[in-house]
Parts: structure tokens; C-alpha cells; sequence
């Protein structure tokens, strides 16, 4: 029998919203538990997010280091963003925010992992891309201000981020994933069967 998640809603007796922000807000469910208890679930309500693993053709990834407020790092980090618009196309989204953050367009796009960022307090999910034959974008870089403003980009050998991740010494949630699932795929030479870009995400169900 074959191990994979399933979608299951359990009973909400009742819900508000205590917090609405400009991206994310906090929910507050009533749950009937299945031995009938009613327990409240705190939870932030997310959009939800993609990555990008840009792969060069040194085996080397794109990757960018970033200040994150909340748990008072600057962390090594994929190229990244919110999917801003209901029903957006992932792809899109991961193409725009290569761009924007790194000024590199990939030419081969696939899927390479889809992941829940926090099950337990966030129902943000995450669907990295691998990103392949890269090139410069044309045109003028993008505009970025605040924390984006003091990114620092570099390109980093494969084997050295999974080093650097099983040293603890790398922590964001998309690198480690992504690097580590890249590392199975090349091991296992089956980055030509991974996903196609386009393939359906049932956490974040999109138009084509």
C-alpha cells in the first residue's frame, strides 16, 4: 500500500478572525475532535508560497541571504514569494520572482518538491521549482527596497549547501528542502522524471 496525504476536513463549530494584516491573518477555529470535544485551533491563514531552485550549469544554486525579523536571522534563502492573487499560476509566480529577485530567467522548469511550511500553526503552502539553463534577464534589474534591499546573491555548489544543511549551519524551510530534494534526485538520476511545471497542487488548486 502506497504512503501519501489526504485531504480531511474535521468539523468547525464556529470561527473568527482576530487578526487581518496586509498578507496573512490569524484564525480562531472550534473543532469537533472525534471523540466529540469541541478545542479551539489557533492558525495563520497564508496565501501561500513558491520557491526556486535556479540550477547553473556548474551544479551550482542561485541563492540569496536575507534579513528575517521574526526569528532574528539573516538566512541563506531560494528565490521566493507570495502567490499574491487567488488562483495565480505557480510557474508564473516562480518565473516573476527569479526575476525580480536575482534578474535570471530559466529556460527547463519543473517541479521539484511541494511541502506545508507549518501544519501545526500555518496552513501556508510551499511548491518549489527547479529552474534550469539559466541566463541574465533583459532589461533593467527590479526595483527592490526594504529587507530586499540588502540581499546578497551568490552561487553555491549543490554538495556544499547539503554539508551546510546537515551541519545545522542552514535553516530556511525552502532551502533545506530543496537542496536535500535535489540531492535525492541527482543521486537517484531522476531529475527527468520529476513533475512537470504545470502539474496540478491540490494545497493551492490554480488555472493553467
Amino acid at each position: 500500500m502506497g504512503i501519501t496525504d489526504t485531504a480531511e476536513s474535521w468539523e468547525v463549530v464556529a470561527a473568527r478572525t482576530p487578526f487581518e494584516g496586509a498578507k496573512t491573518a490569524v484564525r480562531s477555529d472550534q473543532v469537533r475532535m472525534p471523540d466529540g470535544a469541541v478545542v479551539r485551533r489557533d492558525y495563520q491563514v497564508h496565501p501561500g508560497s513558491v520557491c526556486v531552485l535556479a540550477l547553473d550549469e556548474e551544479d551550482r544554486v542561485l541563492v540569496l541571504r536575507q534579513y528575517r525579523h521574526p526569528v532574528r536571522h539573516r538566512l541563506w534563502e531560494l528565490p521566493a514569494g507570495l502567490l499574491d492573487v487567488v488562483g495565480e499560476n505557480p510557474l508564473h509566480a516562480a518565473q516573476r520572482e527569479l526575476y525580480e529577485e536575482a534578474h535570471v530567467k530559466a529556460e527547463t522548469w519543473s517541479v521539484l518538491a511541494d511541502f506545508f511550511a507549518s501544519p501545526g500553526g500555518s496552513d501556508e503552502a510551499i511548491r518549489i521549482f527547479l529552474a534550469r539553463d539559466l541566463a541574465e534577464a533583459e532589461g533593467d534589474r527590479y526595483a527592490v527596497s526594504d529587507e530586499e534591499a540588502d540581499m546578497e546573491l551568490a552561487r553555491v555548489p549543490v554538495g556544499e549547501l547539503v554539508r551546510g544543511v546537515l551541519a545545522g549551519e542552514l535553516s530556511n524551510p525552502g532551502l533545506v528542502t530543496g537542496v536535500l530534494a535535489l540531492s535525492a534526485a541527482l543521486a537517484g538520476d531522476a531529475v527527468s522524471s520529476l513533475r512537470p511545471a504545470d502539474a496540478p497542487w491540490r494545497a493551492r488548486p490554480y488555472e493553467s
